[in-house]
């Protein structure tokens, strides 16, 4: 059976949304509507999987490339006319100095660059749904990284290698040339076998991209399909490949992969084993040099708390390494990035003067309940966060171009009469030392609040009193002194608290009603810094 009697078939290519290509040498297309073919020959199966009718045939011989390009043609442009009708959801909870999906869902950042005077920053989007599914890469470009601006989404799944997802991984800049690199993703037959490749994407304009298809196609020994999300950098004179994976005995590892062009890449072997069991999948891998210093970050799924109060398995962790001379190292000193309710595959650049800049998800891959849903839309990203490595300590702080958006200080005393500061986007610094509570955007009924233990020198950060949906109510965070020092940036619906000058950090989202824009602290009085932030993210421009 050819492609092209396989499309005739499905009803012409416009009835084509889209196509798989099976490992075992299968050939499917997805239909947009039902069809029945009353011809079709006894080697050409009519099912529906996953609510989508697919013809599936044996392939014989080799595709036809001119044919497949005109599908991937057709079913971007159909992508693209259905992007010129996204709207921004409005929502009392929706961001306004975060950067929030303009509807649908919005999950891990990729592509985090600085490239030819601009900084570029892509997330995993799906448009059409609050679900975790066909993902495209949104695209903004800042010159400032406060003001940003909406292009067309960079990548969409419209290709046999990444038909259900075009998955996260990071940029380079190469010149004139934009590089991307992300997982291809494919899901086969009722069983949703997952097929995953790494491929590149380049454009020399910085705005519309040309797919290059798989640079990896096969899985390497002992590996699992979870292998994604490549992180792109180049150390000893070569091209380094970093991959999240899990080996065959369900263990998360790194796989490295080397290259002379960015095309050609070869296996090197997997990197961890000396953490031994930590967890069962490795996602979103970083690599970079701080202060001298070499660190990896990677989200390790599968790792237990500590703390009776944190569920989630879905973890953050940052690593000293100390490297061979092959490029391949050993992970030593281990960090915790946030400790929030909320915080999940960050990625790094460094910016033009030389920082480190991160940004990371708000949000969690099982957290598809919050009340955002209610107006189409769900997660955002967190604030920028320069990344400092001084003395072995390693912190966090707000970046400086934050300050764009901040009005005059102004002195508050708190105390356990409720202050009304009639906004839900503030950043508030107060200094604690002995037992308190401090209640944040509340009203009569709701409120998130941070309680400070000086003896067990811990900080309890509770929204069981808000509209939050799903996801734990309660972290607590400890060895944070028996005095702090608090920075807390709001922002409608989501609390970043950076403690002891970003030592700690703790993220989360908190749902609140609009009028609940008072602050109070009990159990002592304190004196404190207020300042507004201003919006900074404009309309969403599908064009």
């Amino acid at each position: 059976m050819s492609l092209s009697h396989l499309i005739e078939l499905a009803g012409g290519i416009d009835n084509i949304q889209r196509i798989l290509v099976d490992d075992e040498n299968y050939l499917t297309v997805s239909l947009v509507d039902e069809i029945k073919p009353t011809s079709a020959p006894s080697n050409v199966s009519l099912d529906n999987v996953n609510q989508e009718w697919q013809l599936t045939t044996p392939l014989q011989g080799d595709l036809d490339s001119h044919l497949i390009d005109d599908i991937s043609n057709a079913l971007s442009q159909r992508f693209s006319e259905q992007i010129k009708y996204i709207e921004v959801k409005k929502c009392p909870f929706r961001p306004t100095w975060h950067i929030s999906p303009p509807q649908g869902l919005l999950n891990d950042p990729n592509g985090f660059v600085f490239h030819q005077g601009q900084y570029h920053l892509f997330y995993q989007w799906n448009p059409f749904a609050c679900e975790h599914r066909d993902k495209c890469w949104a695209h903004l470009t800042s010159e400032d990284l406060i003001n940003w601006k909406w292009l067309n989404p960079a990548l969409a799944p419209t290709d046999w290698y990444d038909s259900h997802g075009v998955f996260s991984g990071h940029a380079v800049s190469k010149g004139e040339e934009l590089y991307l690199f992300y997982t291809g993703n494919s899901r086969i037959g009722h069983n949703r076998k997952r097929q995953t490749t790494q491929c590149l994407a380049t454009s020399s304009d910085g705005a519309h991209f040309k797919k290059h298809g798989p640079v990896i196609k096969q899985l390497p020994e002992g590996v699992t399909a979870h292998i994604r999300d490549p992180k792109i950098y180049f150390r000893n004179g070569v091209w380094n490949m970093l991959l999240g994976a899990q080996t065959d005995d369900l263990k998360g590892r790194l796989a490295l992969y080397q290259s002379e062009d960015m095309l050609n890449w070869e296996y090197q072997g997997l990197l961890g084993d000396e953490l031994g069991d930590f967890g069962y999948m490795w996602e979103c891998p970083d690599f970079f040099e701080l202060s001298g210093q070499h660190f990896v970050v990677l989200g390790p799924q599968g790792v237990k708390s500590n703390s009776q109060f944190d569920t989630n398995p879905h973890r953050n962790r940052i690593f000293s390494i100390s490297e061979q001379n092959d490029s391949k190292f050993s992970f030593e000193q281990e960090w915790t990035l946030d400790y929030g309710f909320d915080f999940y595959a960050p990625q790094t650049t460094l910016t033009e003067d030389g920082r480190r800049v991160m940004v990371g998800w708000m949000g969690l891959p099982d957290d598809i309940n919050q009340p955002t849903i209610e107006n189409g839309w769900i997660h955002q990203l967190t604030m920028q966060r320069e990344l400092i490595y001084q003395d072995g300590k390693l912190t966090q702080k707000p970046i400086v171009e934050l300050e764009q958006l901040m009005s005059e200080a102004q002195a508050v005393t708190l105390g356990s009469d409720p202050i009304d500061i009639e906004t839900k986007s503030f950043e508030l610094t107060v200094t604690l030392d002995s037992h308190c509570t401090l209640s944040l955007m509340e009203n009569q009924q709701y409120r998130i609040t941070l309680a400070f233990d000086p003896d067990r020198q811990a900080i309890r950060v509770d929204r069981s009193q808000t509209i939050s949906c799903s996801g734990d109510t309660v972290r607590e965070v400890t060895q944070v002194g028996r005095k702090v020092k608090l920075a807390v940036y709001a922002d409608n619906s989501s609390l970043e608290i950076f403690i002891n000058d970003g030592e700690k950090v703790m993220s989360g989202r908190a749902f609140t009603p609009e009028d609940a824009t008072c602050i109070s602290l009990t159990g002592e009085k304190a004196e404190a810094v207020l300042r507004n932030i201003y919006p900074s993210i404009p309309p969403f421009s599908g064009e």
